[in-house]
């Protein structure tokens, strides 16, 4: 790829989103301005976090991204930072170097995502395109609890914080082969059903999602707000449909004004090796029994 770089200093803000890139590589560097210029977003380029922090002090921008070749710890600091003068700043970390600690701290310090490589720049693309656009974030996600192993959060009934909650859960996962994409995708069709039909996507609702890791098996619960159901009940979803009517409940979710879908309990229990219901219909654990021992990161 070329080498593109960004203008440097006298920078004068025009109308308009602006997103902050600090000592980024030239590849990332044009993966972003191509972005900005299909969006008409203005970009600005800092040297280092010290950079970043003083032109943050002057100028208000929607985003920051951090650099690659600065630690995640690094990076949290400066989120610290500048949390003193703009306290609903947003900030992805892009980092050489991942231990699960240092995603548990970011969503702590309110990091918008996180990303250690190699990472997928479509998915990077898209996170960036959630920041820059996304009205409500910042008091989306709150750890409850969290060890090495097992996490507790609450989260917001929206679709953009299921969203940013799956990318922090891609980050953190460490399993082996095909593995985490199994339990991302299980995890966000059960994550999304909680929040539409136990939330209502209302954000003033919570979710509470557990996260438990082994050696041998992941674990993911979540608890909707909601007053819960019967399977016997959800005529709306696939997972109810007779052998001879494999799309009947399209039907339901058309007379009851329902948004296409209902495949999300039937994918996800397809997808992991069990999924249980509590007795009320508000509790769902999926449960996928690890291939082989996978080396877990805990640090």
């Amino acid at each position: 790829m070329a080498n593109l770089s960004i203008p440097s200093v006298p920078w004068i803000p025009k109308h308009g989103q602006h997103l902050l890139l600090v000592d980024a590589s030239p590849d990332l560097n044009g993966m972003l301005i191509n972005l900005c210029d299909r969006h008409g977003w203005n970009i600005r380029s800092a040297k280092d976090n010290q950079e970043a922090l003083t032109l943050a002090q002057a100028h208000l921008f929607d985003l920051i991204i951090t650099g690659e070749r600065t630690s995640s710890q690094q990076d949290i600091e400066l989120l610290r930072r500048l949390r003193i003068v703009r306290p609903h700043i947003r900030l992805i970390i892009l980092t050489d170097e991942f231990t699960t600690g240092d995603v548990l701290n970011s969503i702590r310090e309110r990091a918008f995502s996180y990303f250690a490589r190699p990472f997928s720049s479509d998915r990077l693309a898209e996170i960036v395109r959630l920041a820059m656009t996304t009205p409500l974030w910042d008091d989306g996600l709150e750890i409850l609890s969290a060890t090495a192993n097992w996490v507790r959060l609450a989260v917001r009934c929206d679709l953009v914080t299921a969203e940013r909650l799956i990318h922090f859960y891609r980050e953190t996962s460490d399993l082996p082969e095909v593995e985490p994409e199994q339990v991302a995708m299980a995890f966000r069709e059960i994550l999304l059903n909680a929040m539409e039909h136990g939330g209502k996507f209302d954000p003033s609702q919570h979710v509470e999602v557990s996260y438990v890791r082994t050696s041998r098996t992941v674990l993911c619960k979540v608890k909707d707000p909601g007053t819960g159901f019967s399977l016997e009940e959800l005529k709306h979803a696939a997972l109810t449909n007779p052998p001879e009517e494999p799309f009947r409940h399209v039907v339901q979710r058309e007379v009851a004004g329902m948004r296409p879908g209902g495949f999300g309990i039937l994918m996800a229990k397809g997808l992991v090796d069990e999924l249980l219901y509590n007795q009320q219909g508000n509790e769902v654990l999926l449960i996928k029994y690890l291939k082989k021992t996978a080396t877990y990161h805990s640090t």
